[in-house]
């Protein structure tokens, strides 16, 4: 499951700022004021090898009252939520009242919490650091966030104190072996998740009802269907920031993280009624993140009239282009209409996700799309790609060796990859290409000459008049 790290401090101290840069976004709004964050921002950041969830807070005040008291309230979630805290401070502004209570809260937690000193740009850093000795909290992690200074140390720190990676534990997990076939079923609240699982089970496994964010649990149920074993893991609903009000309905977002992380394979739930939304877009977006195979749901499909299905196929046909290799299934989950087409398709996307390739086919391929069409010409010359193997599965990754891989651009990398997917018949997932040039053996080496060469390069001198 991912780690969850929450970034915590008082307001202006840079937690926003230093959120974008651990992300490489712009998700998390930056202004030179306080107060400017108000509700959390969450995103996928990587702290050593392992994905972590990074969880930008709003800043604690004093005696916080009205929308003050509602973000100190979403602070104190965050940090029961977290592996791993870094608490804020600043720099040019040195140790504060509103620090020293904050340090009190995080001490009562019990959490691993790392001390951040940001903005110290043109500061002596043993200066600085001096100014927070009286916390107890050991010498703070010195950065610039703006300037994206001391965030690798940052980062090292972090993977430290990261608990350990633990296999998944689920209370009702009794099929939790390699033969079944995780799958998460994700979306916005109130397209049916939840009737969709107990269409599954056939009993009222989840709480069921017309009211978004009814479920607020991750929840893992195994199921056996035609003797293929599942893992269905429901999550609550992703919603607007804007409407999510109670604490733990917002943390429901990175159970849905941590769903797909889970998961082998992603069941994206859309309601067919109201058409791709930007928080389907958005949730679509981390399913790409984590290279995980994909099955679009189209759910309350039954009660829609022709004009209006019709207008919904061409709007996904013209917006999701870049997932054009995931499979799209119409149903109701209410009245059971679809279920073995979407089993199907969950099946078929996890064949080829975990597809055995062989090498010696899959450099045939490339060759043949080689010869067919080569990638463009740089400074004169064009990249030579020479044989291709497997690299993994759950996504499927191609390593091809070449010279020159590095100008290859991502058009034609895509071109690859629609061969591969077309010749071995891959739907549902995925395929990422790395490329690796190969290693020049006489590289460094001097080309030296023989007695008989160096000879017949000092007659051959004679009749150019060149001299020694």
């Amino acid at each position: 499951m991912l780690p969850v790290v929450a970034i915590v401090g008082r307001p202006n101290v840079g937690k926003s700022t230093l959120f974008n840069a651990l992300t490489r976004t712009r998700d998390a709004l930056v202004a030179d004021m306080p107060g400017v964050t108000r509700d959390r921002q969450y995103g996928i950041c990587r702290v050593g090898p392992r994905p972590c969830v990074l969880v930008d807070t709003g800043g604690l005040v004093a005696q916080a009252e009205g929308i003050d008291s509602l973000t100190a309230r979403q602070v104190r979630q965050a940090v029961e939520e977290a592996a791993v805290v870094l608490f804020v401070v600043s720099a040019r502004d040195g140790l504060t009242a509103a620090d020293r209570e904050i340090v009190e809260d995080l001490r009562r937690s019990d959490r691993s919490v790392l001390l951040v000193a940001n903005k110290i740009d043109g500061l002596e850093h043993h200066v600085a650091a001096a100014d927070f000795a009286e916390l107890g909290m050991g010498e703070p992690l010195t950065v610039s966030a703006e300037h994206r200074r001391g965030l690798e140390t940052l980062m090292d720190a972090a993977a430290d104190a990261l608990p350990a990676e633990t296999p998944i534990n689920d209370e009702d997990d009794d099929s939790d072996e390699p033969g079944a076939i995780r799958l998460a079923i994700v979306g916005r609240p109130n397209v049916g998740k939840s009737t969709l699982v107990n269409r599954l089970l056939g009993e009222e496994r989840v709480l069921a009802f017309d009211q978004p964010g009814t479920t607020r649990d991750t929840i893992a149920v195994p199921l056996e269907r035609d003797g293929v074993e599942y893992l269905l893991i429901d999550t609550a609903g992703v919603r607007r920031r804007s409407r999510v009000t109670e604490a733990v309905e917002k943390f429901s977002t990175i159970k849905a993280l941590q769903a797909i992380e889970q998961a082998h394979v992603v069941a994206l739930m859309l309601d067919a009624s109201e058409g791709l939304t930007d928080q389907d877009t958005t949730l679509l977006g981390h399913v790409l993140q984590q290279g995980r195979a994909l099955v679009i749901v189209l759910n309350k499909w039954d009660g829609l009239p022709a004009d209006h299905r019709a207008r919904v196929k061409q709007e996904l046909d013209r917006r999701l282009t870049y997932v054009s290799w995931a499979r799209r299934v119409t149903m109701s989950a209410l009245h059971g209409t679809g279920i073995q087409e979407l089993l199907d398709a969950v099946q078929q996307a996890w064949r080829s996700a975990t597809m055995s390739i062989p090498t010696s086919e899959l450099t045939r391929v490339l060759n043949a799309a080689f010869e067919a069409h080569q990638p463009p010409m740089v400074h004169g010359r064009t990249a030579k790609l020479r044989y291709a193997h497997a690299g993994g599965r759950l996504p499927p990754r191609i390593v091809i060796h070449g010279s020159r891989t590095r100008t290859v651009p991502e058009s034609y990398t895509r071109y690859l990859a629609n061969r591969v997917i077309d010749h071995f018949g891959l739907k549902g997932t995925p395929l990422r290409i790395e490329y690796r040039d190969s290693d020049n053996p006489y590289k460094g080496r001097k080309n030296t000459l023989t007695p008989r060469q160096l000879a017949k390069r000092k007659r051959l001198k004679k009749f150019t008049g060149r001299k020694r």
